[in-house]
């Protein structure tokens, strides 16, 4: 999988400042795609691991309902983050920063 977006792990550190909470929230993010199956994909893109980390409210408890979520269906997920539409880029820079990572962002 691609490391993480520069501007995403900048977000997981600023809201999981705890001593080794970035570091396992990152871990996790890494291991999605293989414990997503065939739709692996989807999970290495900062589209999604970004739809993750947005539902949290900076609570580890919510990190893993969101990666539930995502493993139950990607498409809630990216709604329920208000990702799903084609205006997305805007949305993540917005919580983000900076430029959004190039990435096919799937059918419209």
């Amino acid at each position: 999988m691609p490391p993480l977006s520069e501007r995403l792990e900048r977000r997981i550190r600023h809201d999981f400042p705890g001593p080794g909470s970035a570091a396992e929230i990152m871990r996790m993010l890494d291991e999605l795609p293989s414990k997503a199956g065939h739709e692996a994909e989807h999970f290495a893109g900062e589209r999604l691991q970004a739809a993750i980390v947005l539902l949290t409210d900076r609570s580890i408890g919510r990190f893993h309902e969101a990666v539930r979520l995502a493993l139950s269906d990607w498409r809630d997920l990216l709604v329920a983050a208000e990702l799903a539409h084609e205006d997305w880029p805007d949305r993540l820079r917005a919580e983000l920063g900076g430029p959004e990572q190039e990435e096919n962002p799937g059918p419209s």
